[in-house]
């Protein structure tokens, strides 16, 4: 897409698969030098080395860390104290009843998805209004504005994410640096993925079949009837990352499929 972004760092956290692994990708094709992020070692080694193969003009480097550890964090950030673009991606889900949500269940869910991306925004950010350049995107849902009642723990950080997004932006008045979020809709992921296949085990039926017949049955809602690419939230974020972006400002952005049914 040319988005001017050759050459910048970029620490995506969570970033060895699903929407992570494409926002990565897409901000390596746009020449970006790629921090790739997860708690498994040889994961991320192995992601550094597809984009090696696969952007060699870019340097893309190994993060391994459990950014929700604090020494694990701490390190990290110790190893790479400068980033221009901060996408904080990394977070975990799980349908849940509501009566079955501990307060242990309750406080993951707070230091996993909210506490860990804060803890890496309370260091980049300061830098990137430092030298008046950067961006801070966070990754939320459409379940931040939609809840299905089906995962409230998860619902209630989504939803957190996007007011701290705001209180981020308004530190950045003035200045050439963005906070903002995605909100996507269902999303294809691995996971995702495998689950559809075992669904419909009819091997005469081809994934984009499974994949009709799961949004009918499942998500009638949704107005593109699919399941949205990460690939296509990928393109997003390069986007919201440019220098072309930068009137975006706090803005919570939806790439829902249609799933949310209000104007706003």
């Amino acid at each position: 897409m040319k988005l001017d972004i050759l050459n910048k760092t970029a620490l995506v956290t969570g970033s060895t698969k699903g929407i992570g692994k494409a926002i990565a990708k897409e901000l390596a094709r746009e020449g970006v030098n790629v921090l790739i992020n997860g708690r498994n070692d040889e994961a991320v080694e192995r992601i550094v080395q597809e984009f090696k193969l696969e952007f060699p003009l870019t340097s893309p480097k190994n993060a391994t860390a459990d950014i929700v550890n604090v020494q694990e964090r701490d390190e990290l950030i110790r190893r790479y104290p400068i980033v221009d673009i901060l996408v904080n991606n990394m977070g975990v889900y799980e349908i849940m009843q509501y009566e079955d949500v501990t307060d242990d269940v309750w406080r993951t869910y707070f230091e996993t998805n909210v506490l860990a991306a804060n803890g890496l925004c309370k260091h980049y950010l300061p830098k990137m209004l430092e030298s008046n350049d950067g961006r801070v995107l966070f990754i939320a849902s459409e379940e931040a504005v939609m809840p299905s009642g089906q995962m409230p723990q998860y619902c209630m950080t989504k939803s957190m994410l996007l007011s701290l997004a705001k209180s981020l932006s308004l530190l950045t008045k003035g200045t050439e640096v963005t906070v903002n979020t995605i909100m996507p809709g269902p999303t294809l992921s691995e996971n995702v993925q495998s689950i559809i296949e075992s669904m419909y085990n009819d091997e005469s039926m081809v994934f984009s079949e499974k994949e009709k017949k799961f949004m009918a049955q499942n998500l009638p809602q949704s107005e593109i009837q699919r399941f949205i690419r990460p690939s296509e939230i990928g393109r997003l974020a390069s986007f919201l990352c440019s220098p072309s972006a930068s009137a975006f400002r706090g803005s919570p952005i939806r790439m829902d499929g249609g799933m949310v049914p209000t104007i706003f």
